[in-house]
């Protein structure tokens, strides 16, 4: 698995662009399949304007971390518990991930857990290129209101009931998963069924969106 993600081509603006990097980050060369998980609920919507004006990695010369940095995510319901390290760009503009499944990765050029507005992003792989299960797999069988935990570096954890799940076309998994404006949610990100070999492994992303439940 390489350690970094192409960007695309071309890219309507600097958003877009981060947006197409975490496709890839959760898209993996395997072919475990599971079925895929019924939805349920609706992430919280967004204004257009926070969207459009949300920085992207593309523009950020520095680290723009001002919050308690995650270390570790824990979904006691369904028994997932991940250490989360930070994820950048490389000096070519790609993004990096990590390569263990059982880790997961926090987008550190937006908002970090706990903040007070925006989405706060961690992405996992569902599973290893040899078919081994990440710890973000167990986000298939969350239910609505099940309580994550965010344990962070210096701070109190950060703590989320989940309100939303819905599986997207990996082509179409919205902008607004990276606003830095607007309501505060916590939104975990990764792969989902249909695996198709050529066209480089799953085509859809499951996404997991959780309200802080004292916020």
């Amino acid at each position: 698995m390489p350690d970094t993600v192409r960007r695309p081509a071309v890219a309507a603006a600097a958003l877009a662009t981060a947006t197409a990097a975490v496709l890839g980050v959760v898209l993996l060369p395997s072919g475990t399949e599971a079925a895929p998980a019924a939805g349920f609920g609706a992430a919280p919507p967004v204004r257009t304007a926070a969207v459009a004006t949300a920085p992207g990695p593309a523009r950020q010369g520095t680290d723009p971390v001002r919050e308690a940095p995650p270390e570790r995510v824990r979904v006691a319901g369904i028994g997932l518990d991940a250490r989360v390290e930070a994820v950048g760009v490389n000096p070519g503009g790609d993004m990096t991930v990590p390569d263990d499944p059982a880790v997961a990765g926090w987008y550190r050029y937006g908002p970090a857990p706990g903040s007070p507005q925006g989405s706060a992003v961690l992405v996992g792989h569902v599973d290893s290129d040899t078919g081994d299960l990440g710890e973000f797999a167990a986000l298939r069988e969350v239910s609505r209101g099940e309580t994550v935990e965010v344990r962070r570096a210096g701070a109190d954890p950060a703590v989320y009931r989940v309100v939303a799940r819905t599986t997207v076309p990996k082509d179409e998994l919205p902008p607004s998963v990276f606003s830095r404006t607007g309501a505060p949610v916590l939104t975990l990100i990764t792969c989902a069924p249909p695996f198709e070999p050529e066209r480089g492994g799953y085509t859809a992303n499951l996404v997991v969106t959780a309200e802080p439940v004292n916020g």
